[in-house]
């Protein structure tokens, strides 16, 4: 009898890519780095803000949500991005969307949440280096500049016309992580690598 079982190894959308990617980096010396950050946890978690789930689901995971809008809370290896309201995007490490769904569902209790895992539904780019706000300001609305859109900021916006999460990551030099569904992944890579062309 055939063994039917899966083996293959799940393929990220921007696979063929990583080599375009590496070799603007290097050609930048500095000035732009680009990578793919694949297989991050991504899970839309809705709720009441002003609930005693919000409290239980933070002290679960060890971060408190975050309640201003557009701002990011960091702890460890897990992001909460503001989203709305009652609504965040946890990120956390590949791999961990089930013991991290699990752990929002068991801290709600019986309070209403809904937990959505869209990890599958967008990859993530790395854009960082000295010159990254400027590549982004090319194909972005938004005023990047420091003073507005500081480490710890999250929008959604547009980036060369395709619908992305934008976050400043707020460790030094980070740099921003641009999550974008990943049907437009490719466009959005050639879109990246056409804009740093001024900076290779």
């Amino acid at each position: 009898m055939a063994d039917t079982a899966l083996t293959a190894r799940p393929r990220s959308p921007l696979a063929h890519a990583a080599g375009w990617l590496a070799d603007a980096t290097r050609s930048s010396r500095g000035a732009v780095r680009l990578a793919e950050l694949p297989f991050l946890t991504q899970l839309d978690v809705r709720l009441d803000a002003k609930g005693p789930a919000a409290d239980a689901v933070g002290l679960a995971l060890g971060l408190q949500l975050p309640l201003e809008p557009n701002t990011v809370v960091r702890a460890g290896d897990l992001t909460a991005l503001w989203l709305g309201p009652d609504e965040w995007l946890l990120v956390g490490p590949p791999g961990s969307e089930r013991d991290l769904e699990s752990s929002v569902r068991e801290a709600a209790g019986d309070e209403p949440v809904s937990v959505t895992d869209v990890s599958a539904q967008r990859t993530t780019l790395l854009v960082a280096g000295e010159r990254a706000r400027d590549l982004l300001a090319h194909g972005c609305s938004l005023d990047l500049h420091p003073r507005a859109f500081a480490p710890g900021r999250c929008a959604q916006t547009t980036l060369g016309r395709t619908q992305v999460v934008l976050v400043s990551r707020d460790e030094p030099r980070a740099g921003f992580w641009v999550l974008v569904r990943s049907s437009f992944a490719g466009y959005l890579t050639d879109w990246l690598l056409d804009a740093a062309t001024e900076y290779v």
